[in-house]
């Protein structure tokens, strides 16, 4: 006797009529929209006694790591102004700016 449905069937019906719309959260660093993927990253790094988040591109965490040391990202703490302040991180949010919200990119090493 033949099934009536599929038991391999499509999961869309079953997810699509759940799922709420997803909500769109800025990027902290450059302040786009954040695309597919996204890193909840330790302004004051986890070593230095870091306990908040917020969310970023993978590029702009890149950005930042390739920039400041962990001691540099403590004494900045929360103040995104701070960091902007630098040149290259200034260079690179300008750059970034038109960029497509999931656009990656190869960033040169760490400056030190």
């Amino acid at each position: 006797m033949a099934r009536k449905h599929s038991k391999h069937g499509p999961y869309e019906d079953t997810q699509a009529e759940d799922e709420a719309p997803v909500e769109v959260v800025a990027c902290w660093l450059c302040g786009r929209p954040t695309g597919k993927t996204i890193i909840w990253h330790h302004p004051v790094p986890k070593s230095r006694g870091g306990r908040d988040v917020v969310p970023m591109h993978p590029i702009c965490q890149q950005n930042l790591t390739a920039n400041f040391t962990n001691s540099e990202l403590q004494r900045h703490g929360m103040d995104v102004e701070a960091l902007l302040a630098n040149p290259a991180v200034r260079k690179f949010v300008d750059w970034v700016a038109n960029k497509d919200p999931d656009f990656t990119a190869t960033l040169t090493k760490k400056q030190r």
